[in-house]
C-alpha cells in the first residue's frame, strides 16, 4: 500500500514539475510582446502580407502575436505560416499616412514580402503647364498618392539640367505648383520630374517659352584670375547666367550662377565651360 502511496506521489510531483515550466513559458510568451516590427508609409490600395515562422524561443506557436495599423488590432487571421494585413477596412484614402506594427515573439522574426506597396509612388498627371519669359513656372496636377519632390529640369547644353525642387502634396486632388527659374537667351524647355523608390522616373512634357534674354559671351579665352559675362557685343554689360567647368577628364570641377566665374584656383590647363545655351573652351594661364 506505500508503494502505491509513494508512486501516486511522484506521478503528482511530476504533472506538479509540468504545470510549473508550463506557467513559466507562459509567463516568457507574456513578456515577450515588446518585440515589434513597424512600416510607415503612405495607403495605395494594396494590402501586406507576411511571412509568419513557426516556433519562438519556447518553441510554441506562430511567431506574430498581434497586428495594429494606425493604433487600432486588425482582425486577420495570424495563426498561419502566411497571412495577409487587409488595409481595407480600416477606412485609408489613397493617400493617406499608414503606421502598420507586427508584435512577434522572442527568438523569432516574422517577414514582410511586399513593404514596398506603402512607400510613396509616382503617379501624378499634369492638368495644365505654363512658363512665362521671365521663368515663372506652374503646373497643376491630379491623381498624386505620395508625397515625393518634384524637380525642375531645363533643357541646355544639349542635356536636361536640374535646376530646383520642390516638395509634392501627395493628394489626389488637384494640385498647384510654382517655381521661378533663370532662362537663358532664346527658346527654352522645362519639365518636371518625380522618381519614386522603383528607381524609373516619372516625367511630364516638356513647356517651351521664348526669354528677352540677350545672347551671352564671355572673356577672356585665356585667363589667370576671373572669366567675365556679357551681352554678347557689349563687354561692358555684364550678365549673370548659370555655368558648369569641365576639366579635360570630363569631371565637372566648377558649377554656380552669376556674372563672374574665379578660375584663380584651378590649375593651368584647357578646361570646357558651359554658359547661357552655348558651350565653349578656355585655357587657364
Amino acid at each position: 500500500m506505500r508503494e502505491i502511496a509513494f508512486k501516486f506521489l511522484i506521478k503528482c510531483m511530476k504533472n506538479y514539475k509540468k504545470f510549473i515550466l508550463f506557467l513559466i513559458a507562459s509567463g516568457g510568451y507574456l513578456f515577450s510582446q515588446n518585440n515589434v516590427i513597424i512600416l510607415e508609409g503612405n495607403y495605395q490600395g494594396k494590402n501586406l502580407y507576411v511571412q509568419n515562422p513557426y516556433g519562438n524561443s519556447a518553441g510554441v506557436g506562430f511567431c506574430v502575436s498581434e497586428v495594429k495599423v494606425n493604433g487600432n488590432i486588425t482582425t486577420d487571421e495570424v495563426n498561419s505560416s502566411a497571412f495577409e494585413i487587409d488595409l481595407k477596412p480600416h477606412k485609408l484614402n489613397i493617400g493617406d499616412k499608414v503606421e502598420v506594427k507586427i508584435f512577434h515573439k522572442d527568438g523569432c522574426k516574422p517577414k514582410v514580402l511586399n513593404p514596398e506597396v506603402l512607400k510613396p509612388k509616382s503617379t501624378f498627371e499634369v492638368i495644365s503647364m505654363t512658363c512665362d519669359k521671365d521663368g515663372n513656372l506652374k503646373w497643376n496636377t491630379k491623381s498624386e498618392t505620395g508625397k515625393l519632390a518634384f524637380a525642375i529640369e531645363q533643357f541646355r547644353w544639349n542635356k536636361w539640367v536640374k535646376v530646383g525642387e520642390v516638395d509634392g502634396n501627395g493628394t489626389p486632388t488637384t494640385n498647384e505648383y510654382s517655381f521661378k527659374i533663370a532662362p537663358h537667351s532664346g527658346k527654352n524647355q522645362l519639365r518636371v520630374r518625380q522618381t519614386d523608390y522603383s528607381g524609373q522616373p516619372r516625367l511630364s512634357k516638356p513647356v517651351e517659352f521664348n526669354s528677352d534674354i540677350p545672347e551671352i559671351d564671355f572673356a577672356p579665352l585665356k585667363a589667370s584670375k576671373d572669366i567675365n559675362f556679357f551681352e554678347k557685343g557689349k563687354t561692358n554689360k555684364a550678365m549673370e547666367t548659370m555655368f558648369e567647368v569641365y576639366d579635360q577628364y570630363g569631371n565637372v570641377v566648377k558649377k554656380g550662377f552669376g556674372s563672374k566665374l574665379d578660375v584663380s584656383n584651378l590649375p593651368k590647363g584647357g578646361y570646357f565651360l558651359n554658359y547661357d545655351s552655348k558651350m565653349g573652351e578656355f585655357v587657364k594661364k
